[in-house]
């Protein structure tokens, strides 16, 4: 049984939170999509702590840098049905050793992914982790979503267990579904033409394998962190619908920004999306906050994470 000290090491921390972050910038100018339901004061009210930031700061993604380019034409190619239908055999392959750790183990293992030669940020995971999560303690959120913003980026765990992703393209970036046709309003949607789903009868069409109204919870979102946290949570956590949306649809812009996809949503997704849009805010902006002190914060969110996770040991 793997555990949290047998782990591998992983070099490629790097380069990955550089594109990340890349990532990041360009999403904040995707232009917000407005909220179709009233605000509820519990957990979607407008986010406060963000009011005085400059969010215009930062360059339009027609400008992106090339490794943000890159990124994308790989990931548009690589990401079909085939792949996202093997990615989810081998998670629930029983053959598949899962590493067993608790969610704080599992956080202080995901911190190893940033190291000094990375130039674009000088936080390490734990760190913007924790400042996501303290942006929505300060706006009073309950306590469930103060955890999203702890855990929400676990699900980049998978660099670390063979099998479980391809590279930096089924680890990151913006989500979308596959199985039906992609959507213009996709980032760089010109370099899906590289991928053998493009053309396909089926895949292809606007539809594809979905039906109107099936439910933005059935489609195949493609493979990468999200998604893969979204699994090692749903039956391991007592955490509300609300919050596992917030996890897996976090980087499914596409969806909760500029408006696409939304024939396929049902009877309740409305909520969905919306705690998705209340979410959103914490995950971007919350990066430029004070650098948050984890001695003093950790006895509050280790009593946090025991409230939503009873068993304690996750299988990831």
């Amino acid at each position: 049984m793997a555990t949290a000290d047998t782990l591998p090491a992983q070099h490629a921390g790097a380069g990955l939170e550089a594109t990340s972050d890349a990532i990041d910038t360009i999403n904040m100018f995707k232009g917000e999509a407005p909220n179709t339901m009233e605000l509820n004061p519990a957990f979607d009210a407008d986010s406060c702590f963000d009011t005085e930031k400059d969010k215009t700061a930062f360059r339009q993604y027609t400008d992106a840098c090339d490794r943000v380019k890159h990124f994308y034409a790989e990931q548009h190619a690589k990401q079909t049905v085939a792949h996202n239908l093997a990615a989810r055999e081998f998670f629930y392959s029983p053959s598949r050793q899962r590493a067993e750790m608790t969610i704080w183990q599992a956080i202080e293992k995901l911190n190893t992914l940033v190291d000094d030669s990375d130039p674009d940020t000088e936080l390490s995971q734990i760190q913007h982790l924790l400042q996501s999560a303290e942006a929505i303690r300060r706006d009073g959120k309950p306590r469930w979503m103060q955890l999203m913003g702890l855990i929400h980026d676990l699900g980049k765990l998978m660099l670390f267990f063979d099998g479980c992703c391809a590279g930096q393209w089924d680890v990151v970036g913006d989500t979308f579904p596959v199985g039906c046709r992609f959507d213009d309003r996709c980032i760089y949607p010109e370099k899906f033409e590289s991928n053998p789903d493009f053309g396909h009868e089926v895949y292809s069409t606007r539809h594809g394998i979905y039906k109107p109204g099936c439910g933005i919870n059935n489609l195949i979102m493609s493979w990468g962190h999200d998604e893969y946290l979204y699994l090692v949570l749903k039956d391991q956590s007592t955490l509300p619908p609300e919050a596992l949306a917030m996890v897996r649809f976090h980087s499914f812009y596409p969806w909760h920004k500029e408006g696409a996809y939304r024939e396929f949503m049902a009877e309740g997704d409305e909520a969905l999306l919306n705690a998705v849009q209340a979410f959103n805010p914490y995950d971007l902006y919350s990066k430029s906050d004070d650098v948050p002190k984890v001695d003093e914060l950790k006895p509050y969110y280790l009593e946090l994470i025991d409230e939503f996770f009873p068993q304690r040991i996750i299988k990831w």
